[in-house]
């Protein structure tokens, strides 16, 4: 009995493999992987080191495409000529910069496309110009800055020779000579006043006064603040009337700013004078009180025929709801017999005794 071929069978399953091979080659050039293509020409001037067919092509840094040919150009020895298939959708225009970038550690070429501002498309017969030394990697470009350095110092031999020999005399002479330098440096350094080392300043101090016992009692908290100030007697400088100084008094100084050293020994005088109503600062927690509000107007060196230290306060009290209950302006001064930081420091203490006093029962009478 004769077999017979399934003829219908081969024909469709060989028609049906032809359609399958077609249908994928439509996918693969228009959905799939390489998908639409567009071609450019791209001119490079100069060399185009381990530029390879397939290489790849970059527009911003993003892959579109590769290089899929190379070829010289027999009428410019110096161009190679590179024809590239990138994604359809590459926004490719004229003014598109056309580069090389060497990538990772082997610095692999790739044909590096950036963006432009313009908007006219490139037509057919248009060629990509690449940026001059577009080619060049990183170590060609070592290889030609070193070639220029080497030409340049090929070229000043002679002078270069000449300076190094002048240097070495130079350095000679200097050293014969170090002896003399140092004298000079030495001599310069005292005339410009280097040698000599800052002077310590020396610092004085203010002592409260002390009170007969018996004296009447407070018999109320009082509160006194850091005494308000011009920037001037905001210091810890003996200071004297504009335009007069002394310059002994350039190394001396007081233990703390006026306003400071003021409040501080106000304080320990009306701790001095009732010791079981001490005043508080204002800064203390929970207070309350009847505030004495200072204002420091002078406190100085008066340096004139008759010498003496000045200082001049006024002061306010404010009972509890801010009204002023008295007022006055305190006033003290100390003859200074010797013009010298000693001396005028304590007529400046004997002064601020007397002030500090009077301003202390004073208070007392008000409250």
């Amino acid at each position: 009995m004769e077999t017979r071929a399934p003829f219908v069978i081969v024909g469709a399953f060989v028609l049906a493999v032809i359609v399958g091979v077609f249908g994928f080659v439509y996918w693969l050039n228009n959905a799939g992987a390489v998908g639409r293509r567009a071609t450019y020409q791209i001119a490079f001037e100069g060399s185009v080191p381990g530029l390879l067919t397939g290489a790849a092509v970059l527009f911003n840094g993003i892959r579109v495409g590769e290089v899929t040919s190379l070829r010289l150009d027999s009428s410019h020895p110096k161009a190679v000529a590179a024809t590239v298939a990138v994604a359809i959708e590459t926004p490719v225009r004229k003014d598109t910069k056309v580069g090389l970038d060497f990538q990772g550690l082997t610095g692999v070429p790739v044909v590096a496309l950036e963006g432009g501002s313009g908007t006219a498309l490139v037509t057919p017969g248009d060629i990509l110009q690449a940026e001059p030394g577009a080619g060049q990697s990183m170590t060609q470009a070592a290889r030609d800055a070193l070639r220029r350095m080497d030409a340049v110092l090929s070229q000043n031999a002679d002078p270069l020779r000449d300076t190094v020999a002048n240097l070495k005399i130079f350095a000679e002479g200097l050293a014969r000579n170090t002896p003399r330098v140092d004298s000079i440096l030495a001599g310069l350094d005292r005339t410009m006043g280097g040698s000599q080392a800052p002077q310590a300043k020396v610092t004085y101090d203010l002592d409260a006064p002390l009170f007969e016992p018996g004296q009447p009692r407070l018999k109320t908290q009082i509160i006194i603040g850091e005494p308000s100030a011009i920037t001037r007697l905001q210091t810890q400088r003996f200071l004297f009337p504009p335009g007069e100084e002394r310059p002994g008094f350039a190394v001396a100084q007081w233990s703390d700013s006026l306003p400071a050293l003021l409040q501080a020994k106000l304080l320990q005088s009306f701790e001095n004078y009732d010791v079981d109503h001490p005043p508080l600062r204002p800064d203390n927690a929970g207070q309350s009180g009847v505030r004495v509000l200072l204002d420091l107007r002078r406190f100085e060196i008066d340096p004139s025929a008759d010498a003496k230290a000045v200082i001049v306060m006024s002061a306010k009290i404010l009972d509890e709801s801010n009204k002023v209950i008295a007022a006055r302006i305190f006033s003290a001064s100390q003859p200074v017999s010797i013009m010298d930081p000693g001396t005028a420091a304590a007529a400046s203490n004997t002064a601020f005794q007397a002030l500090a006093r009077e301003l202390v029962q004073w208070t007392a009478q008000q409250l």
